[in-house]
């Protein structure tokens, strides 16, 4: 594949995963509704596995052609660019802080799963070089934590011990009457699934024009993989908040961003194993090293932000978002310039 070519392809499928991403939200809304399940849980468990494919995809065959850091750095970055997203989505909201509004137990649980699971992925690189079947011992171990940790909040959702104080900025997550009437969860799961197959199509067309792009560029697969195949494969988590945002479900959005980013650890493990030489654990480099270390600093300040809940702040954004875009921003400077 030649680079004009892996360009056009990269840009066609980033375009197909925003079609895909925009047609999510209010799937999901209902879906919270008719099961009962709620939007924070629905939009870190659904929407989030749903939207994150694509990344999955991306990671996974990149891990797979021995491309381990584009593989790492597309599953770290596409973590530290959804928390960017969540920062956009509460610039869209005029009327409060979102992380105020949305104020969410599920939400703040979802906030330190995602902590302990990159902290897991720093173990995993600082430990001795054990494998078992060629795969990091610790990549299971991300696993189970995750999905353990969603069954945990799953049932903190059904008989909470903590709850926010509520404001009268805050927008309680309240089952919509038409929803539960009109829809039929069948035809819901049905869309569900296609729409999964479709950005999984599209994500895998990103991973293969990413790494062309990464072999045949000046760009290191580090940088391709924060900046380029992360970003183009978390457009459905912004699509997806914004909506969410215009459909006052604030608390479908945030869980979206957050709940998807822990999904998104999962990149690593699954990457491991389809690894063919070794741990990719111990693959990485100090960039990617790096990328974790930033995101786990965003994902911190973000969770401070749920807790403080600013009302309103500069640029009519909390201060958590403010800071969380300009981390961002220097990050990916330092990462272009210094490594």
């Amino acid at each position: 594949m030649s680079l004009f070519l892996a360009i056009i392809i990269f840009v066609i499928a980033t375009l197909a995963i925003i079609f895909g991403g925009t047609s999510l939200t209010s799937y999901a809304d209902k879906l919270a509704d008719k099961t009962g399940l709620g939007e924070a849980f629905v939009g870190a468990v659904f929407l989030g596995g749903v939207t994150s494919i694509a990344g999955i995809i991306t990671s996974v065959v990149a891990a797979y052609n021995n491309h381990p850091q584009l593989a790492i750095s597309n599953a770290i970055g596409g973590i530290a660019v959804q928390t960017v997203f969540l920062s956009i989505a509460d610039i869209s909201y005029s009327k409060a802080n979102l992380e105020h509004a949305s104020a969410s137990l599920a939400n703040l649980m979802q906030g330190v799963l995602l902590i302990g699971l990159l902290t897991l992925v720093i173990l995993g690189i600082a430990s001795p070089n054990v494998t078992l079947l060629n795969i990091h011992p610790l990549s299971f171990i991300i696993i189970f934590v995750y999905l353990g940790g969603s069954r945990m909040i799953a049932l903190a959702k059904e008989k909470p011990l903590w709850g926010p104080k509520l404001t009268l900025s805050t927008v309680k997550d309240v089952p919509d009457k038409e929803n539960i009437k009109k829809t039929k969860l069948s035809s819901l799961i049905i869309k569900f699934a296609l729409l999964s197959i479709f950005v999984a199509g599209a994500g895998y067309a990103i991973a293969l024009s990413g790494i062309t792009i990464a072999d045949k560029s000046v760009l290191s697969e580090s940088f391709v993989g924060t900046l380029f195949t992360a970003v183009a494969t978390s457009f459905p988590e912004l699509i997806v908040s914004l909506a969410a945002v215009r459909q006052r479900a604030l608390t479908l959005a945030v869980g979206n961003i957050i709940g998807g980013n822990s999904f998104d650890v999962l990149f690593v493990a699954f990457s491991d194993i389809a690894y063919q030489k070794g741990s990719i654990l111990h693959n990485i480099t100090n960039e990617q090293s790096f990328i974790v270390a930033l995101t786990m600093l965003m994902v911190s300040i973000l969770i401070m932000g749920l807790l403080h809940r600013q009302r309103k702040g500069f640029a009519n954004i909390g201060w958590e978002s403010a800071l969380i875009i300009v981390l961002y921003i220097i990050g990916n400077v330092a990462l272009y310039f210094l490594f």
